[in-house]
């Protein structure tokens, strides 16, 4: 049944109203006054409400409709103005509309908000007592003084000479991190700054991602978002954000100044502070749903402003959400008004804001359109053709949790994508699985199987083996099993198949060997990552063995279980030296980051060496049927830094060493016998795993037969 909710009559109107304009959305203070528009084609009256320090509102309609954007201007409205829209339309579920005047509904193009959600009835369109399935008539609880409220700020800001550092991918080192887990105990940060933008900034932070060679630090959510009812009566919180109410505005609550939009100054302060530094800033951004949930969730924008336009409904069911995110809905990106509004939020966190680029969570959602993932949808095409938003990072999490959602390799020629293959085939790879060594081969070296076809290149396959969502490094060796019981549900959460390794012993042991084969590990992995071929990514706290005691879930755990424990950094002193060394080795040698994939032809005519070579224990080239023997565990690459046909940025000719990356996954010391002939006559040692810090003395004549530890990496460099 249609109907139409109307809440107690609207105040008189004090404030002097002109006609505006419908763009730019949302607030936009011009230095004189502030101009507002809202989109909503299911409206038959909108309301703008202005919110005094005392809590009270002042309602003015907004007469002016354009295109179904509902606009005014009002000359005396200045930055720190509270404020928030009251939609009139029509109450239908069965038909997708939700419109519900009793809530005061947050602007979806806010730049900040202010306040907290309370979850009392307040926020709900339905008896939270006797309507469950969630379509009866609202209750009419005006949700005024129970949500959060948008914010007008001032938009201008003194950028000074701040340029974007612009790192090519095949040099680009990224960093995941967490704004408040990564400051939050670290002593030399002011406790005032802990948590927070300017936190992040400060030089105790910029000195240790300098230290490590990073050029990019990808920020963990920091759009405005929610906390789940749920988790706050469990006494947890949603730590990770991945439950966006704000699609413009940087999460108040990570700010120091909190005051009249003050969190997007600082943010601003933070970006440049990093640009300085030379180290991008990329966010993780939530465009694939909303905070709001399914038809049981509150209404706190999107919901009241135009249900079925912000929204993927249930085909023959309305009422319900289509969900291909396991969140309870999915943002309609078929809707050309949902595509302005990502568009427009991805342009104004580029222009206004100066990040240089975004990792996309769950990106397969967005490339739906009726149901099936297509590379050729709407989002992609308005992608490819924006001058702002084609010019910078584009990162897919190439996959969500809808049929045929794992679209691995298979995003346009512009993305690059989080390699989940390289994750699970390195994880295997150094956990001794077999049959693993044909898929290392082509991880190991840019992944050409998945990215080539698309005319992309090595930098596009983004290699990574943890992250914020799994195991971190220090528990992947440590725990064979997921033990996510603070999570108040039954450890039935998280990924169960981690391919993980305990080491022989689940959890913490004082057992020497365990403690050194954990460690010789966690240098495999981060030593393998950065001879990679692509772009590798690093989870924070991995270069110091940071642990969350085996939770491989810790998006409700805002506590020290989540939060970086920086004492590590003397703690595992050896890990962190090793890291930075690797890292730096990397830098210093661009046949680890060519630009283009291996060829495996000589580089001049008669020539037997190639541009690379695999070979087995005996020092042998491999043949297809070693490949097919199941070798598995145990074998060499040689990189010739002769052969890198791709010039550098001016033209000139790349010419770098050579080298011999030796694998042994074995459990058990394994001879090799080192290449001789056209390769080298000598061979040095740069880094070996067997040893806490990575170094070696060994130097080898070419053709002669060394030992390589049980499961260890040793790369070899051609000093003759």
């Amino acid at each position: 049944m249609t109907s139409s909710i109307e809440p107690p009559s609207p105040s008189r109107t004090t404030s002097t109203v002109w006609p505006g304009d419908p763009y730019p959305l949302g607030s936009t203070y011009d230095g004189a006054g502030t101009n507002f528009s809202l989109f909503s084609e299911v409206a038959e009256r909108v309301e703008l409400c202005l919110i005094a320090k005392d809590g009270t509102e002042e309602r003015i309609n907004l007469d002016e409709v354009d295109g179904y954007v509902w606009h005014a201007y009002l000359p005396t409205v200045t930055p720190g103005q509270r404020y928030g829209f009251r939609v009139h339309g029509p109450w239908d579920p069965s038909a997708g509309h939700r419109c519900d005047p009793s809530k005061l509904l947050l602007d979806p193009y806010g730049k900040s908000f202010h306040g907290d959600f309370d979850f009392t009835q307040a926020l709900f369109s339905y008896d939270l007592t006797a309507e469950p399935e969630g379509t009866g008539t609202p209750p009419r609880v005006d949700s005024l003084g129970h949500t959060m409220t948008s914010v007008v700020i001032n938009p201008f800001f003194q950028w000074g000479s701040d340029r974007a550092p612009k790192t090519p991918y095949h040099d680009t080192v990224i960093y995941e991190a967490h704004v408040k887990g990564m400051t939050q105990t670290h002593p030399g940060i002011p406790d005032a700054l802990r948590g927070t933008y300017a936190g992040l900034s400060h030089p105790a932070i910029i000195d240790h991602l300098k230290s490590l060679h990073v050029t990019a630090i990808e920020l963990m959510p920091v759009h405005q978002f929610m906390h789940d009812h749920r988790l706050l009566d469990l006494g947890l919180r949603n730590y990770w954000g991945y439950n966006t109410v704000g699609f413009f505005a940087p999460h108040y609550q990570y700010a120091a100044n909190r005051h009249a939009g003050g969190a997007v100054a600082e943010f601003k302060t933070m970006v440049k502070t990093f640009h300085d530094a030379g180290i991008e800033v990329i966010l993780d951004v939530v465009y694939n749903h909303t905070a709001e949930g399914n038809h049981l969730g509150p209404t706190i924008n999107f919901r009241g402003i135009d249900n079925a336009g912000y929204y993927r409904l249930m085909d023959g069911q309305r009422e319900l959400y289509k969900d291909f995110t396991g969140t309870g809905n999915s943002l309609n990106a078929r809707h050309p008004h949902t595509l302005q509004l990502i568009m427009d939020s991805l342009r104004y966190w580029v222009l206004d804001m100066h990040v240089d680029g975004f990792r996309f969570d769950l990106a397969s959602t967005l490339a739906r359109e009726f149901y099936d993932v297509d590379r050729l949808s709407a989002f992609f095409d308005l992608v490819q053709q924006d001058p702002v938003i084609s010019q910078v990072k584009l990162i897919a999490e190439p996959w969500d949790v809808g049929e045929g959602g794992y679209q691995v390799g298979n995003f346009p020629g512009l993305w690059t994508e989080w390699n989940g293959k390289y994750r699970d085939t390195v994880r295997d790879y150094w956990r001794g699985e077999p049959a693993t060594l044909g898929e290392f081969a082509s991880r190991l070296t840019g992944s050409s199987d998945l990215y080539e076809a698309t005319g992309r290149r090595p930098g596009a396959s983004i290699n990574f083996v943890t992250c914020h969502d799994g195991f971190t490094l220090r528990d992947l060796v440590s725990y064979n099993e997921k033990h996510n019981e603070a999570n108040g549900e039954d450890n039935r959460d998280g990924e169960s198949h981690n391919r993980s390794w305990n080491c022989g012993v689940e959890g913490p042991t004082d057992d020497p060997d365990i403690l050194a084969l954990r460690d010789k590990q966690m240098r495999n992995i981060i030593g393998t990552l950065m001879l990679s071929q692509g772009t590798p990514m690093i989870a924070h706290g991995d270069e110091i063995g940071r642990t969350q005691l085996g939770n491989n879930n810790v998006y409700c755990q805002d506590s020290e279980l989540s939060w970086m424990d920086w004492s590590l950094c003397e703690t595992n002193a050896d890990l962190l030296a090793f890291t930075r060394r690797i890292v730096k080795f990397r830098k210093r040698h661009p046949v680890f980051r060519r630009r283009r994939f291996f060829e495996g032809k000589p580089i001049r005519s008669g020539d037997q060496v190639r541009d690379i070579a695999w070979l087995t224990p005996s020092g042998t080239e491999m043949t297809p049927d070693d490949w097919g023997a199941g070798l598995g565990t145990c074998v060499a690459v040689f990189l010739n830094g002769e052969a890198i046909e791709a010039p550098d940025a001016r033209g000139e000719r790349v010419v770098d060493d050579s080298f011999l990356l030796c694998f042994n996954a074995n459990d058990h010391s394994q001879d090799f016998v080192t290449p001789d002939g056209d390769y080298a006559r000598q061979w040095t040692a740069a880094f070996d795993t067997a040893d806490p810090t990575g170094a070696s003395d060994l130097v080898v004549a070419a053709g002669e037969k060394i030992s390589l530890q049980a499961r260890s990496l040793l790369v070899l460099q051609k000093t003759a």
